[in-house]
């Protein structure tokens, strides 16, 4: 059987595969979301959804560095990346050990894609319609309750000392667009480092420091709420910005209580 990946690559198995490794850790959430637990071997030390993975399962490493060695003892059918979140050399060295399936997320409709993959994939195609349905339906639902609202401008910082911010050609970008936020470091790539004097902060309504990757806190909101009183500060639910799984299913009631609670 030949399958592709979503950057076109070629994949051929003689049958279903069953002893899975995810280097990505919303695919593991979706991975467990589509009934596929058991055929999970190997996750990184970021997969913490559900909760008891990292027991059950070996882990590998992170997302950014990973053990070959431990992946190999555990012979992987196949080996789920991203283009995004894992390295080309984790990629090729992981490529000598088993078929190596690589995402490639921007928009939901690449989500949606990527869930009928594993769907076809892994003979599961039931459960992942179910789920691209159900994804669907709360985004359509979402998108009615913001219709005819205004577009605030945001800014978006992941990381601090240095601080960056999500610009263009991310899919967090994307997630703002689809509240209707105006992106005010649109106009850059990916994930720039920026001073936090920055001209364009002046321009933002709202500030959102997200949950991961870095941590920020509270303390971290009131200190740059400080430095900006007339910008709102918020603390976000950094997964349900940038995790492209079955996280979708939550990210949506999220966005509409994000809009009741900060926007009106």
């Amino acid at each position: 059987m030949m399958y592709k990946d979503q950057l076109n690559r070629a994949l051929q198995f003689k049958t279903t595969p069953k002893r899975i490794v995810s280097l990505v850790p919303s695919l593991t959430e979706l991975i467990c979301d589509l009934g596929l637990e058991a055929y999970l071997v190997g996750v990184t030390k970021f997969c913490v959804h559900p909760q008891h993975i990292r027991t059950n399962v070996a882990v590998v490493g992170g997302t950014k560095q990973v053990h070959i060695d431990k992946i190999e003892a555990l012979q992987p059918d196949i080996i789920l990346c991203n283009k995004e979140e894992n390295t080309q050399d984790i990629v090729e060295n992981c490529s000598v050990v088993a078929q190596v399936h690589i995402s490639d997320i921007y928009t939901i409709d690449d989500c949606l894609a990527l869930i009928i993959m594993y769907g076809e994939l892994f003979a599961v195609e039931q459960k992942a319609q179910e789920l691209v349905k159900t994804i669907t339906a709360k985004k359509a639902d979402f998108l009615k309750t913001i219709d005819n609202k205004p577009k605030p401008k945001v800014a978006y910082l992941i990381w601090k000392n240095p601080w960056m911010v999500a610009a263009q050609q991310t899919f967090i970008d994307y997630m703002l667009s689809i509240n209707k936020f105006e992106n005010v470091f649109g106009a850059l790539q990916r994930y720039p480092e920026v001073d936090l004097k920055d001209e364009k902060f002046k321009d933002a309504e709202y500030v959102f420091l997200s949950t991961e990757p870095y941590p920020f806190k509270e303390s971290d909101a009131i200190a740059i709420q400080a430095s900006y009183p007339n910008i709102k500060v918020i603390l976000v639910d950094g997964e349900l910005f940038s995790w492209y799984g079955s996280r979708l299913i939550k990210a949506f009631d999220y966005f509409k209580k994000l809009h009741q609670e900060y926007l009106n």
